[in-house]
């Protein structure tokens, strides 16, 4: 349940319960109070099916009920918050998608982290692994600023969509495979929207990589076989429905235990975005 005394939202200053409801005026939020909400695996499939546009399907995502384990960790997390943000309220939801629909590139991680998208309600927002992914798409001219601060500041994207195949925050950073399976369909709503425009699709760690190639085989995307291993770097070509040629990349994931002990480098990023 929300708590009871709503805080500033840290950008707009609007007060918000956490989690934050639906159709309250949260930056971006595009569900409002009627927006179905999925509260069973066969649900998902019927509501990612038939959502008509990339908004109505970002609003059902994002009210998405599915998941009992799921839907009770970030909703406590929200509720218990971290020190440092004690004084701001809490998303708390699950996190759509995050840039234009029609982009060339394709960002896929894993899913929100429990103090910075579950926090923000944006992708990669709010932490320090978004410090480093948002700075190096903005030194690539894909990210209109380097940082991340926060839903509504002011930060867009050009030419690059940003994808978590699981779209709650999970206990450890660590989703069941049920639970990965059930949010599936909305992955698959969304590389259907994307086909047509995809030309590269960079992976953030192994766990990015075979979620990316499990959800494109289910979405009738061909993948070479035997499956392409991941690897800092690595790439294979898949094809998409309409037979256009994607390139499918590998990188190790922005997260702090890659970034602070030197496994991957601002270097090491840039350049894989370079090449996508």
């Amino acid at each position: 349940m929300p708590e009871s005394v709503p805080l500033p939202h840290p950008v707009t200053g609007a007060p918000f319960a956490s989690p934050v409801p639906p159709g309250t005026g949260w930056p971006d939020d595009v569900a409002t109070h009627d927006t179905p909400v999925a509260r069973t695996a066969t649900r998902v499939q019927r509501l990612a099916k038939g959502a008509v546009g990339q908004a109505e399907l970002d609003a059902r995502i994002s009210v998405c009920r599915a998941c009992p384990r799921l839907v009770a960790w970030r909703e406590e997390v929200a509720v218990s918050k971290r020190a440092a943000f004690v004084d701001q309220p809490y998303w708390g939801r699950p996190v759509p998608a995050f840039g234009p629909v029609d982009a060339p590139v394709l960002v896929v991680g894993l899913a929100p982290a429990a103090h910075g998208a579950n926090r923000t309600g944006r992708n990669f927002t709010g932490d320090r692994s978004g410090d480093w992914l948002y700075g190096a798409l903005h030194r690539a001219g894909y990210a209109s600023q380097p940082g991340s601060r926060a839903a509504g500041d002011g930060l867009e994207l050009d030419g690059v969509r940003i994808i978590a195949p699981v779209r709650c925050a999970p206990p450890q950073n660590k989703p069941t495979t049920q639970e990965k399976r059930t949010c599936a369909p909305w992955l698959d709503a969304d590389l259907a929207r994307s086909a047509p425009h995809v030309r590269s699709i960079m992976c953030l760690g192994s766990i990015g990589w075979d979620t990316t190639i499990a959800g494109v085989r289910h979405a009738g995307w061909e993948v070479p076989r035997p499956k392409p291993a991941f690897g800092h770097g690595a790439r294979a070509t898949l094809r998409t429905p309409q037979g256009r040629e994607v390139a499918l990349v590998g990188c190790y994931h922005v997260s702090q235990q890659n970034t602070f002990t030197g496994k991957l480098t601002e270097t090491m990023l840039d350049e894989v975005i370079a090449s996508l």
